[in-house]
């Protein structure tokens, strides 16, 4: 599904030159996960982003700018389920922080089994402690992905 998704934004944002990565839970094989695709999509700016608001909307990607006060550096889309799964499409500049995090943590998680269980483990707690509140389960998530993130920092500077 990710390759269908990917192939669909390279053409919504052809010529422009974009990098299109699976990230979040779906792009981790072992993860329990929600029914969910996250793609992260990078670009040279957040404008080249935005010029393509109106041709994603066509292609069904809701343009939800309100998280923007939250983080300001992320365009955001939701695209509903219908023949597949309900797809969250994270616009960012390449090399930004949030660029370079979400593939740092994903990798950390591919590469480390424990740290994938301990995840997990946290995970499904959460999504039953807040089950009706999802912006508290994504913030309780924080501290978790904050430690792995310092782990591989600090592994890379030993």
């Amino acid at each position: 599904m990710f390759r269908d998704i990917r192939e669909e934004l390279l053409d919504v944002f052809s010529p422009l030159v974009v990098a299109i990565e699976h990230i979040g839970s779906t792009s981790v094989p072992g993860l329990a996960a929600k029914p969910v695709i996250d793609v992260l999509l990078g670009a040279q700016s957040l404008t080249y982003i935005e010029s393509r608001i109106g041709p994603l909307g066509e292609r069904g990607y809701a343009y939800v700018s309100k998280y923007e006060r939250e983080i300001p550096m992320r365009r955001y889309f939701v695209k509903p389920p219908g023949a597949s799964l309900r797809v969250h499409l994270h616009g960012v500049e390449i090399g930004s922080p949030i660029w370079r995090e979400h593939l740092v943590f994903r990798d950390a998680l591919r590469g480390d089994p424990d740290l994938r269980l301990q995840y997990q483990t946290l995970k499904l707690r959460l999504a039953e402690e807040f089950a009706d509140d999802k912006s508290a389960y994504t913030d309780a998530k924080g501290p978790f992905i904050r430690a792995a993130l310092a782990a591989v920092d600090e592994s890379c500077r030993t």
